[in-house]
């Protein structure tokens, strides 16, 4: 309880609220952007969703899942952005709930951002998801969050050189005391906008005689779903005999737009 009243404290500071920042709680009716909210357990995921929704984190269960989910919205710029922030998961390759809930919702959910949160003090643990999610999707920004537990700590990131190498924008937040908020907020509008293009880092060191399958089978299934922007990611899960990727080949789930 004591926790909560120092964070309403917080919130009614006139710095605490990004300019430009409208705060919409559950009201996620008619937005113009969908962003993703993903990552590890434990980065501070949650935070980073109150802190632009304005909630204490609004949850629910997915369709058919055990699995929470938690929603909210807010305005930035006249446009509305619907947040959606995805179980905490290591990886993407759906064996577990957790796993499948976020993957499905970047694959087939097909937001406009996806924003991985990260530990800025345990980032070597954190970088399977976040090269995993740049396969699936181009549109993304990293938020290295924790960066005050990071200096605590004496570890120091460089985050030009992580974004040069990521291929996608790169914040520092330490979303608890809404450091870096304003500046994630302005990162992602951009991206959502086209106005930052990313080009996100791409696995490159597999053996010849895979990249080639994958090559061919990309070409095939960019042939049949001409929108599709990660047919080669697709095409590895094919290889591997992922059956929920095969299936929704099957009932056309990569059709919908």
């Amino acid at each position: 309880m004591e926790n909560k009243k120092i964070t309403s404290a917080c919130e009614a500071c006139p710095q605490f609220n990004p300019h430009g920042l409208k705060k919409l709680g559950v009201n996620a009716e008619n937005t113009d952007f969908v962003i993703a909210l993903a990552g590890n357990p434990n980065t501070g995921k949650s935070t980073v969703f109150n802190a632009l929704t304005g909630l204490r984190q609004h949850t629910g269960n997915w369709p058919g899942k055990t699995v929470t989910r938690a929603e909210g919205a807010y305005q930035y710029n006249d446009k509305k952005y619907k947040l959606v922030d995805l179980p905490g998961t290591y990886s993407l390759l759906s064996t577990s709930q957790d796993e499948e809930v976020a993957r499905n919702f970047i694959l087939f959910g097909k937001p406009d951002v996806t924003v991985i949160v990260v530990d800025a003090g345990r980032l070597e643990r954190n970088l399977n998801l976040v090269l995993q999610i740049l396969e699936i999707t181009g549109k993304a920004v990293l938020c290295l969050n924790l960066m005050d537990e990071a200096k605590r700590n004496h570890v120091e990131v460089n985050e030009r050189a992580l974004a040069k190498r990521l291929g996608i924008p790169v914040v520092p937040t330490s979303a608890r005391f809404n450091k870096g908020i304003p500046e994630l907020i302005d990162v992602v509008s951009q991206v959502a906008n086209g106005q930052i293009v990313c080009q996100p880092h791409r696995i490159t060191n597999v053996p010849k005689n895979i990249n080639e399958a994958v090559q061919k089978l990309s070409e095939k299934i960019k042939k049949q779903f001409p929108s599709i922007p990660n047919s080669r990611w697709i095409a590895f899960r094919l290889l591997e005999g992922d059956e929920r990727v095969v299936e929704a080949l099957r009932n056309g789930e990569f059709e919908l737009q």
